[in-house]
C-alpha cells in the first residue's frame, strides 16, 4: 500500500470516528425524556418539541453550515461546529426550564450538529475519491453513523444511571469537544468545494447553483422523499424508548432495539453504498420506502413480543440511513461536486423539517391521546407514497453537464 493510500485509509478512519460521534450523541437524546420530564413535571411534548426544536434548526443551518463549508473549508466548519454542539449539551444540562431545553437541546445542538455531520462531512468524502468509488465512501460514512449509535447509545444510558441525567450531559458536552481533534484529516484539504470539479463545474457561481436546482422539478422529489425519511428515522430515534416503555417492556428492551438498529444500519449503509455505485440510485430508494413501509405494518399488526422488537429493529436498521448514499449520490450526479455542500444542505433541510413533524407530532398526538399509533401508521402510509415517487426521478446529469460531456 502506497504512502498517499495510507494517508487516505486513516484520513477517511478518523472522519469516520468523528460521524460517529456526532450521530451517536444525537442518537442518546431519546434517553433523556424520561427523566426530564419527571424532574421537572412536563408531559412528554416539551422535551419532544425541544428535540423537534433541534432537528428543525439542524436543517435550517445544514444549508449554511455546507455553503461555509464549500467557500471557506471543512476544518473551520467543524471547529465551531463541535464548540456550539458542546454548548448545546452543556445548557441543556444546566436547564432549569423550557427556556435552556429549547436553547440546549433545540437550538444551539441543532447548529452544532449540522456543523459536524453528513452534510458537512460527506461532501468532503465526495470529493476525496475517485469518482468509481464516491458511493462506497458515502456509504462507509453512513455506516460510521450508525456505529455510533451502536457504541455511544449504551455508553449514554449508563451514564444517565450511573450520574443522573444532568451530569451525563456534562460528559456527553466533553465528547463532543473530541470531535475537534478528530476532524485533523481536513487539514490536508488544498481548498474549497472547487477541489475535484471539473471546468465546467468549477466556473458556476453559488447563485447559479442556487438558480438551476430550484427550476429542476427532480431535484425537488429528492427533497421530498428525504422529508419522509426525517419524519420516520426521528420519530423512531425519539419516541421508540417511550413507546416501548408504555408496552410493558424493560429500559433494557430499548436500548437493545436502538443498538440493534444501530449494528445493522452499519451493512445496510455499506451494501447501500456498494449497490448504489453498481445500479439506479432512485430504484434502490423505491425499495428502501417500500421496505419501509411492509416493515412498520407487520410491526404494529402482528403480536408485540421482544422478537418481535427485535425483528424490527434490524429490518428498520438495514434501511435505517441506507437512503443516504443513493440520496447524495443523486445529488453529485445531478449537478456535480462544486457546491455539493450548499445542494445536500438544502435536500437535508427537507430530511430535517421532517424530523421536526415525527418528533413534535409523535409527543403531541401522544399528549392528546394517550398512543403513538396514529404517528406509526402515518409513517407507513407517507413511506408507500414516497416509494411511487422516487419512480418520477430522472437520474441523468442536468443539461449544463450532459452538454459538455457530448
Amino acid at each position: 500500500m502506497s504512502r498517499p493510500v495510507k494517508l487516505l485509509s486513516v484520513s477517511i478512519g478518523l472522519i469516520c470516528l468523528l460521524l460517529a460521534l456526532n450521530f451517536g450523541l444525537r442518537s442518546s437524546m431519546g434517553f433523556f425524556m424520561s427523566p426530564i420530564s419527571q424532574e421537572f413535571g412536563y408531559g412528554r411534548e416539551v422535551f419532544a418539541f425541544a428535540l423537534a426544536l433541534q432537528n428543525l434548526c439542524w436543517g435550517l443551518f445544514q444549508p449554511i453550515a455546507g455553503a461555509f463549508a464549500d467557500r471557506y473549508g471543512t476544518l473551520k466548519t467543524l471547529f465551531i461546529g463541535a464548540g456550539l454542539y458542546a454548548l448545546g449539551l452543556y445548557v441543556t444540562a444546566g436547564a432549569d426550564g423550557v427556556l435552556g431545553l429549547n436553547m440546549g437541546a433545540g437550538v444551539l445542538m441543532g447548529m452544532g450538529i449540522a456543523a459536524t455531520g453528513f452534510g458537512v462531512v460527506l461532501p468532503a468524502m465526495a470529493r476525496m475519491v475517485s469518482p468509481e468509488k464516491r458511493s462506497f465512501a458515502l456509504g462507509l460514512g453512513s455506516a460510521a453513523g450508525s456505529a455510533g449509535q451502536l457504541l455511544v447509545v449504551p455508553i449514554a444510558q449508563d451514564f444517565i444511571a450511573s450520574y443522573g441525567w444532568s451530569n451525563a450531559l456534562m460528559l456527553l458536552a466533553v465528547c463532543a469537544l473530541m470531535m475537534v481533534l478528530l476532524s485533523s484529516p481536513f487539514r490536508l484539504e488544498k481548498e474549497s468545494g472547487a477541489a475535484n470539479s471539473s471546468a465546467v463545474e468549477a466556473s458556476q457561481t453559488m447563485k447559479e447553483a442556487l438558480r438551476e436546482a430550484s427550476a429542476y422539478s427532480h431535484y425537488w422529489l429528492l427533497v421530498v422523499g428525504f422529508f419522509v425519511c426525517g419524519f420516520q428515522l426521528a420519530f423512531i430515534t425519539v419516541h421508540m424508548p417511550a413507546f416501548l416503555s408504555d408496552q410493558g417492556f424493560s429500559p433494557d428492551i430499548a436500548v437493545a432495539s436502538l443498538a440493534l438498529i444501530g449494528l445493522f444500519n452499519i451493512f445496510g449503509c455499506l451494501l447501500s453504498g456498494s449497490w448504489a455505485g453498481k445500479y439506479s440510485k432512485k430504484k434502490l430508494l423505491t425499495i428502501i420506502y417500500a421496505l419501509r413501509a411492509l416493515a412498520i405494518a407487520l410491526f404494529m399488526t402482528l403480536p408485540m413480543t421482544d422478537m418481535s422488537v427485535y425483528v424490527f429493529s434490524i429490518v428498520t436498521g438495514l434501511l435505517w440511513l441506507a437512503t443516504v448514499p443513493p440520496t447524495s449520490g443523486l445529488v453529485a450526479q445531478m449537478f456535480g461536486l462544486r457546491y455539493m455542500g450548499l445542494l445536500y444542505g438544502i435536500v437535508f433541510l427537507g430530511h430535517q423539517l421532517g424530523s421536526f413533524s415525527g418528533v413534535w407530532l409523535g409527543g403531541y398526538l401522544y399528549d392528546k391521546t394517550g398512543s403513538y399509533d396514529v404517528v406509526w401508521w402515518a409513517a407507513c402510509i407517507i413511506a408507500l407514497v414516497t416509494a411511487l415517487i422516487h419512480i418520477l426521478i430522472d437520474e441523468r446529469p442536468v443539461a449544463r453537464l450532459r452538454a459538455t460531456v457530448a
